[in-house]
């Protein structure tokens, strides 16, 4: 059928409820954490409006909702485009998260329980089916909350908060300058740190977290590039 000819999308209030905007927040997520769209992307509002037939409006919420996880930026009378994490932000982050949750780990191997380890386990098994499936986001995301679970069983609320912020921070440069099919280290790595803490030996449990997140440091690609505006409706076609 010709361009001409085709039903256009309906856009506005029949589009814009939350079960809808919650659907375009993940493809949207989900596309730059796969890296379907680069860092730095530009993210119009029209085109998007248009690709995914709703409001503008509504498409600015989103818009806000993913600035919020960092994974988008907003800029005044430029817009919105996908974050670029620097080269100096991404060890500032890893350099954080060494000290912090490495040295929680004593702490965590003393206080653990046989349903903490289940829990533990479940967690990294489903990173690594999510991996297996060629599901990058889902294992980013599930690989994130690991660490934030690990840090919580610290008992350390304050702690356990900071190394979640971290973690959603890492997410986003894992997302962007890692390779694709894997999280910069070994899939059995989460079960072989879980073992060291259900053995109590928190000490070789926090070496293990240090090698664990220098590996996934030193597996980024951090390259700049130029500015893009990608072809939003061959991004999100089908």
């Amino acid at each position: 059928m010709p361009a001409a000819e085709r039903p256009k999308r309906r856009l506005g209030k029949n589009g814009d409820g939350a079960e809808r905007h919650d659907a375009i927040y993940r493809h949207i997520s989900d596309a730059i954490i796969e890296h379907r769209l680069k860092p730095g992307a530009r993210l119009r509002e029209d085109a998007l409006a248009e690709v995914f037939g709703v409001s503008r409006t509504g498409i600015r919420k989103i818009l806000q909702r993913l600035a919020l996880e960092q994974l988008v930026t907003l800029t005044p009378r430029r817009g919105a485009s996908v974050t670029r994490p620097t080269a100096d932000e991404a060890k500032d982050v890893f350099d954080a998260r060494q000290m912090v949750e490495c040295g929680l780990m004593p702490e965590v191997a003393r206080r653990i329980t046989a349903a903490d380890l289940r829990g533990l386990r479940d967690m990294a098994r489903r990173e690594r089916e999510a991996l297996r499936a060629g599901e990058q986001s889902a294992a980013i995301k599930l690989s994130a909350a690991f660490h934030e679970r690990l840090a919580r069983l610290s008992g350390n609320a304050t702690l356990a908060e900071f190394v979640g912020r971290l973690c959603s921070r890492s997410s986003l440069i894992l997302a962007v300058y890692g390779n694709t099919g894997h999280l910069g280290c070994e899939s059995h790595d989460h079960d072989d740190l879980i073992r060291f803490l259900e053995e109590g030996n928190g000490e070789r449990a926090a070496a293990f977290m240090s090698r664990h997140l220098k590996a996934i440091e030193a597996s980024l690609s951090i390259t700049e590039a130029e500015e893009e505006a990608p072809d939003l409706h061959q991004i999100f076609s089908g």
